[in-house]
């Protein structure tokens, strides 16, 4: 049985790839958002938005389709939520938003094709007061507009993964100040 300081180093030395845009994802993602609404309570699940990278057309990503769920109570997500997708085979994490840690946190599960054992799906569960998770629908909107911006995104991806193949906390941190100073220039533009 692992630790939970092994779970954690397990899944964030897993590789960083990036791959060309997968016209497959949308529909990838609308099937989890029916699969979760399916054997999750409903009184707990608000909304469920597809972001990150795959839910911009065009844009190559990691191949794992981003999912943000508001729900009603994280306490009830853990006792409710959590052994539903656990007994489904989902890895749950309960996460600070950033950093090492510290509140505010997050449910995360990690959602991988049985097959192959390889990523399929990130499933971030927030209540709807995490503005920093919601932020991420104003990135993932800019994104969309501005396709210039899109592909600097793009190449700066492409790089850093290159650069820390095998460390997803570092990929993460190097890609954050691109995209808080994009979500500043999108709440700007926002009326």
């Amino acid at each position: 049985m692992e630790t939970r300081e092994e779970r954690i180093r397990r899944v964030t030395s897993e590789s960083v790839g990036i791959v060309p845009y997968d016209p497959s994802w949308p529909a990838r993602f609308e099937q989890e958002r029916c699969h979760l609404l399916d054997c999750l309570p409903n009184e707990l699940i608000l909304r469920i938005e597809h972001f990150g990278s795959t839910a911009v057309p065009g844009l190559a990503a990691k191949p794992v389709v981003d999912m943000l769920v508001e729900v009603t109570d994280l306490q009830a997500v853990r006792e409710r939520v959590v052994p539903v997708l656990e007994a489904q085979g989902y890895e749950y994490f309960w996460r600070p938003t950033r950093g090492d840690d510290g509140p505010p946190y997050y449910a995360w599960f990690i959602k991988r094709d049985p097959a192959t054992g390889v990523r399929s799906h990130h499933i971030h569960m927030v209540e709807s007061d995490f503005s920093e998770h919601w932020d991420r629908l104003l990135f993932r909107d800019y994104l969309i507009r501005h396709p210039d911006v899109a592909r600097e995104y793009e190449a700066l991806k492409f790089r850093i993964a290159a650069e820390h193949t095998h460390d997803r906390v570092r990929y993460t941190r190097e890609k954050a100040d691109f995209i808080d100073a994009v979500t500043e220039r999108a709440k700007g533009a926002t009326p």
